[in-house]
């Protein structure tokens, strides 16, 4: 269910730090009152934003030692003090996939779906959502899977929205409609997020014949 890898995760919200740490906060900070109040603010903030890497990086650590204990607990201080920050969203996403692997389904589910419904990065929402979906049809609640699913304007992530409806509708018994969903992901342009030689595979199963490859020139 992966879609960015940890260290992937981890440079992604250090660009954002460095991009949005003294910016992001700028609209609200310049109504506070004096230019003295708004550089203590700013300040502030960015050490905020410090403080909250420092900790996501710890996050990372625990879960990787298999500190699972530790590993929530800095993922509650994430979400209580520095949830402004892209770091509570990465740490429940990594949370998210250890409580899979321990097949706490109906934990992991919960933190997915508030990344979803709540991360301020558009493609972290994304990458919530295809793993949320996942996990619910490894629930058995596919139609909620397929709803989680449905997407008006999935952009580059469209491929990976197929692939995984494809997925649930296999896992329901409808091989026709998930043959067709794989063919939509296959028609798709590969943006890199998704692997063409395992799709041409699951066509296959199903009887499916997937587009022939173009021949260098």
């Amino acid at each position: 269910m992966s879609d960015y890898s940890e260290a992937e995760q981890l440079e992604r919200a250090k660009g954002w730090l460095k991009t949005n740490g003294i910016w992001i906060i700028a609209g609200i900070a310049i109504g506070v009152g004096g230019l003295g109040a708004w550089r203590w603010y700013q300040d502030r903030r960015v050490a905020q934003a410090e403080t909250a890497s420092a900790r996501y990086e710890e996050l990372v650590d625990a879960f990787t030692r298999n500190d699972k204990a530790r590993g929530m607990t800095l993922l509650d201080q994430l979400n209580s003090e520095y949830a402004w920050t892209p770091y509570a969203s990465l740490g429940t996403l990594i949370a998210a996939r250890v409580q899979v692997e321990a097949n706490e389904l109906d934990k992991a589910a919960v933190g997915l779906k508030s990344v979803m419904d709540g991360a301020k990065d558009d493609e972290l929402q994304m990458v919530a959502r295809l793993r949320l979906a996942r996990v619910q049809s490894a629930l058995g609640k596919h139609d909620e899977a397929l709803a989680t699913l449905k997407v008006d304007n999935p952009g580059e992530f469209a491929p990976r929205i197929a692939d995984a409806r494809g997925d649930v509708l296999l896992a329901k018994g409808d091989r026709d409609a998930a043959l067709k969903e794989y063919l939509a992901a296959r028609a798709a342009e590969n943006n890199g997020r998704i692997d063409f030689e395992l799709l041409d595979l699951k066509i296959r199963d199903l009887g499916g014949t997937p587009p022939a490859v173009p021949e260098e020139s």
